[in-house]
């Protein structure tokens, strides 16, 4: 399995039109459940420069380029840093997510001005936005039957319920389930199916079980997010635009 920490994307960095504000490891590697064929998916945000924004053209504010690397495929998706902040603002768990993962394969001094900010976006309104994202996963489970949106059903549930109970993104599946205490036991056992298989069927599962677990989690999250200490506004909107004005001066 090819290491997402390893990527060295120096030469990718070099061919980008404008700065690369940063670059994370998001997806199954950040959930903690990527197979040895699983894409990596790199995420990040890039400054456009300031009469991009002010002609007649329409802006590039997200951009996608693709490749394979030891026979593994590799994207990454960025956003302008103005249009970054105004997902960051409407209440996204992905793009926060993809904010602080762990697993940085770039950064610069942006990228940490923006994770220092970033509490200042939390807001309980985020459990409905994985409540959104989980049910989105569930249906195409039914579809397919295939355990990667399963998984990626209970994941995001577990990310909603730990946000609202502690304050901050926690996206990596096996250490929400040490850390949320109504975690179905047998993900861990759908954890390792899944990183054997990346397409694999949810086989051998209860559907009764896993629907009525799912249904269980939903309610813990609606319970969740009416006791959490999460204000229900932003903070750092102010903050955030001076960030983006600032950085377009200095390197846009």
């Amino acid at each position: 399995m090819l290491d997402a920490l390893s990527i060295d994307l120096t030469p990718v960095v070099a061919e980008q039109p404008d700065p690369l504000l940063f670059a994370t490891v998001s997806g199954a590697h950040l959930y903690g459940f990527p197979s040895r064929d699983s894409d990596i998916d790199l995420r990040g945000a890039h400054l456009l420069p300031a009469p991009a924004l002010l002609g007649l053209r329409e802006p590039e504010e997200t951009r996608t380029r693709m490749w394979d690397r030891d026979d593994v495929e590799m994207d990454l998706v960025t956003h302008d840093l103005r249009k970054f902040v105004r997902l960051m603002l409407n209440r996204n768990g992905y793009v926060l997510e993809q904010l602080l993962s762990p697993l940085v394969v770039h950064t610069t001094p942006a990228h940490e001005e923006l994770i220092a900010l970033a509490p200042g976006v939390l807001t309980s309104h985020h459990a409905h936005h994985y409540r959104g994202f989980a049910n989105t996963q569930w249906s195409l489970f039914g579809k397919t039957g295939e355990l990667k949106p399963l998984l990626y059903a209970f994941r995001a549930l577990l990310t909603g319920i730990h946000l609202m109970r502690a304050g901050e993104i926690q996206a990596h599946l096996p250490t929400l389930l040490g850390d949320v205490r109504e975690s179905p036991a047998y993900l861990t056992d759908l954890i390792e199916a899944k990183v054997a298989a990346e397409h694999g069927p949810a086989a051998g599962t209860d559907g009764s079980r896993v629907r009525q677990d799912f249904e269980a989690l939903h309610a813990v999250l609606e319970a969740a997010q009416g006791a959490s200490a999460l204000p229900t506004q932003v903070s750092a909107y102010d903050a955030l635009g001076d960030l983006v004005i600032r950085r377009r001066r200095l390197d846009g």
